[in-house]
């Protein structure tokens, strides 16, 4: 056994660079995994905490839905690897293609207008019975109008807080989860404007379609999109209750 060992000082340049490259792609790299995965975590904690409390309109558990059971699944299925790695920009992969078709109800009005003042949402474009997320949002299977008696289905995409954009069709409803009851959201048709007033939001699975269904007490709009953000694993349903007519506003 050797008395003395003697060990070369490492004085490349060279090698000390590498040394220095490394630790820093080690920084850089978990920097960025932070920065993707923040956003899902904090919802998932924030969603279990207080949005799953706030139930004011229970959604059935069983798999066996409504009326709706022909649409099969919200935007997907329970299955993270199978539905929902598809381009859901295209509406008719929300729901099957023959629901769509046979449910929704024709109307000469094409298009009409939302706003949520509290998200900087200013005039998105609404397309009825549309098909295309990245170009606007999606009024689904129509069966009422703005300021009409029944339940408005709105969907619209989310990504990652960092890459929210209001005007950008594929972000604008990340922060949909951050509305509260008493929160404005405005119809605009036809030139009138019809203001709802958020009073439910929950999350559900995604074959949970009873949110779809027709409500003829009273004018609804239901806003839905996918959570946690930057995924398709469970929907964010949001209502609000029609509360001024555009003589009142």
């Amino acid at each position: 056994m050797p008395l003395y060992v003697y060990l070369k000082e490492n004085t490349s340049s060279r090698r000390k660079a590498i040394n220095y490259l490394s630790y820093f792609s080690l920084v850089i790299g978990s920097i960025l995994l932070f920065w993707s995965f923040y956003p899902i975590l904090s919802f998932e904690i924030y969603s279990r905490l207080f949005i799953q409390n706030k139930v004011q309109t229970p959604v059935p558990n069983s798999n066996t839905v409504s009326s709706l059971e022909r649409a099969n699944s919200v935007l997907g299925s329970y299955s993270v690897f199978s539905n929902n790695l598809r381009d859901f920009t295209n509406v008719s992969l929300w729901f099957p293609t023959q629901s769509s078709s046979t449910e929704k109800k024709d109307f000469s009005v094409k298009q009409y207008y939302l706003s949520i003042p509290k998200l900087n949402i200013q005039e998105a474009k609404v397309v009825v019975g549309g098909e295309d997320l990245s170009t606007s949002l999606v009024h689904f299977l129509p069966k009422s109008l703005p300021g009409e008696y029944g339940n408005v289905v709105i969907f619209g995409h989310s990504t990652l807080p960092q890459l929210y954009n209001p005007k950008d069709y594929k972000a604008i409803f990340t922060y949909l989860p951050s509305l509260e009851k008493g929160d404005k959201i405005v119809l605009k048709l036809n030139g009138l404007n019809y203001e709802y007033e958020v009073y439910d939001m929950f999350v559900v699975n995604p074959d949970q379609v009873s949110v779809l269904e027709q409500r003829s007490d009273a004018a609804y709009v239901t806003l839905i999109t996918c959570v946690p953000p930057g995924t398709y694993w469970k929907r964010l349903v949001l209502r609000a209750k029609l509360t001024k007519l555009p003589g009142d506003l």
